[in-house]
């Protein structure tokens, strides 16, 4: 199984969960306390992953970053489900991006946001 492939199955596994019984389901539970819920769960992910990096830079395991970026990732996943998007949209973002400079990248999505923003 690729890399693409193990990202859309557990899309799938996410999102056939919804609607589905939240005393059975962890992902379930989660989609049913709505955005908020699922929100605040993706902020204590990310500072558990900063905080393993921070770790390893002082010596931990360095498998720990693996563990708590997976962790992010699975709660992103559930984020994408509740907005109606997939893990593949992300995937053809990335990939229009590659090749250009994240300093450019950057540049043109301030222009973008302040074209948008004197309409």
């Amino acid at each position: 199984m690729t890399n693409d492939d193990v990202l859309a199955a557990l899309a799938a596994v996410i999102e056939a969960r919804r609607g589905g019984d939240p005393d059975a389901s962890y992902v379930a539970r989660l989609l049913s306390r709505g955005e908020d819920a699922i929100l605040k769960k993706i902020g204590e992910e990310a500072t558990e992953t900063v905080l393993a990096a921070k770790d390893a830079g002082r010596g931990a395991p360095k498998e720990r970053i693996v563990a708590e970026t997976a962790d992010l990732w699975f709660h992103c996943l559930v984020m994408l489900a509740h907005y109606g998007l997939r893990p593949e949209q992300v995937l053809e973002e990335l990939q229009r991006r590659a090749g250009t400079s994240g300093l450019e990248e950057k540049a043109a999505r301030r222009a973008q946001a302040r074209d948008a923003a004197g309409e």
